[in-house]
């Protein structure tokens, strides 16, 4: 007996076959819609592939490791010195070029869409962002860990927008994660899916929706029970929750504490709901509710160390930090030009005082911002404690980009309020800075 082909393909066969016979119809030509119905077969083809290849994706081990593979610490230095190596500083003009090209005209559609392109974030994962992070012995391109590199990104790429950086960081945080804190069994099984052309759509997952969210008071429990443990629970703000594969999630892991799980999507008792928010929308966030979902043994990340977890909340907060410096910084260089060429009663607005004076603050804020972020990288890539260094580059960044946010709306006047200048979504996403937990790793 014949078996029965899968749901994808028999979805796709019998979708292709009608835009065939569309195609091929006399009056695509008489009405001039030939390129047309031939770009709209092409295309509609090429994602058919590609959600078939999602929807079939079925993690597992391509090799067997006999230990986890992870990256060396960075070389620790003599002297203080942030400076960006030579190759650090190609990577980071790379993306740059990639997040001024592609990012910044794609960002209002998808703020509108609250949902970044497909196209996009391809475009963005064949630049290597997660492989970098992933060691050579596991398919990636890593060679030692580079917290500072992986800063130097997400600022580029928030420089862009920090809705679309999110989106397109988003995967890269599930693959730290692994490679991190990952077992041998857990980086077989999935770190292949990160290396290859289609990355899979994944998120860290810590936020909770409710006010004054702690990290380390988590609502979403873990119960351990025979062979593994039953999650339930409520993630919120949950970057591309529609089209999610994998997730690593949060939990308190009774009678234990905190701790990280790595959850596939499509397991039993997961559902996903659209939330979007005032601000990073581009990001597609969405509410993810787990409601007595079975997990085996090997999802706990780690073994539950204590540890593991604060590294995971700190690193995470560095990486918003970094979104914060990119984003601020695509402010200021908006606001400069602007304030030199508006002129009102005679001259350019830039020759007050106020003005000038604000905008030199802004430049002062966004050095300080930058610094307390490469410095709290610097040491975390180093192996250093650096809970205290991320914790003064996240109060320092979450206050002063949401000042700066605001300032950019002020400083354009009537112009700030309007969706024709990016000021108004500036203002929107940097406020996330400060309340945000999880979804970028660096």
């Amino acid at each position: 007996m014949k078996p029965a082909a899968p749901l994808a393909d028999v979805l796709m066969g019998r979708g292709l076959r009608v835009l065939n016979r569309v195609s091929a119809l006399p009056v695509i030509d008489r009405l001039g819609l030939r390129k047309p119905a031939e770009r709209l077969l092409f295309n509609t083809s090429k994602n058919a592939f590609r959600v078939a290849g999602a929807a079939g994706r079925q993690f597992a081990a391509t090799q067997k490791l006999l230990k986890p593979s992870r990256l060396p610490k960075a070389p620790s230095r003599d002297l203080f010195d942030l400076t960006p190596s030579e190759e650090q500083q190609m990577l980071r003009d790379a993306v740059l070029g990639f997040a001024s090209e592609q990012l910044r005209p794609a960002a209002v559609a998808a703020d509108a869409a609250c949902k970044a392109p497909r196209e996009l974030l391809t475009q963005a994962a064949e630049l290597g962002i997660a492989m970098m992070g992933i060691p050579e012995d596991l398919g990636g391109v890593g060679a030692e860990r580079s917290a500072v590199t992986n800063v130097l990104v997400a600022e580029a790429l928030a420089q862009g927008d920090l809705g679309l950086a999110v989106a397109c960081l988003a995967p890269s945080a599930v693959s730290t994660a692994l490679v991190l804190w990952g077992n041998e069994t857990q980086q077989a099984k999935y770190l292949p899916a990160f290396t290859g052309e289609s990355l899979p759509a994944a998120a860290l997952a810590i936020q909770e929706p409710r006010a004054l969210f702690n990290p380390f008071a988590l609502k979403t429990v873990a119960k351990p029970v025979a062979n593994g443990y039953l999650l339930s629970g409520e993630k919120s703000l949950v970057p591309l929750a529609a089209d999610a594969e994998l997730f690593i999630v949060a939990a308190d892991l009774e009678g234990h504490g905190p701790a990280l799980f790595v959850v596939e999507a499509g397991s039993a008792g997961i559902s996903v709901e659209a939330e979007p928010a005032m601000g990073l929308r581009a990001a597609g966030t969405g509410r993810v509710r787990f409601t007595d979902v079975s997990l085996p043994d090997e999802a706990l990340l780690a073994a539950g160390d204590a540890s593991a977890y604060a590294d995971c909340i700190q690193l995470a907060r560095i990486g918003w930090c970094a979104l914060a410096v990119g984003a601020s910084q695509a402010a200021l260089d908006y606001l400069i030009p602007y304030v030199n060429e508006r002129v009102a009663f005679g001259e350019p607005i830039s020759h007050r005082q106020s003005v000038a004076f604000n905008i030199a603050n802004i430049g002062i804020e966004l050095e300080g911002m930058r610094l307390a972020t490469y410095r709290a990288a610097a040491r975390a890539e180093q192996g250093l404690d650096f809970a205290r260094e991320a914790a003064i580059a996240r109060k320092l960044c979450s206050d002063k980009a949401m000042t700066i946010g605001s300032d950019a709306v002020q400083l354009l006047g009537g112009h700030g309020f309007v969706k024709e200048h990016p000021a108004e979504r500036w203002y929107r996403d940097l406020r996330a800075v400060g309340v945000m937990e999880g979804v970028v790793l660096v």
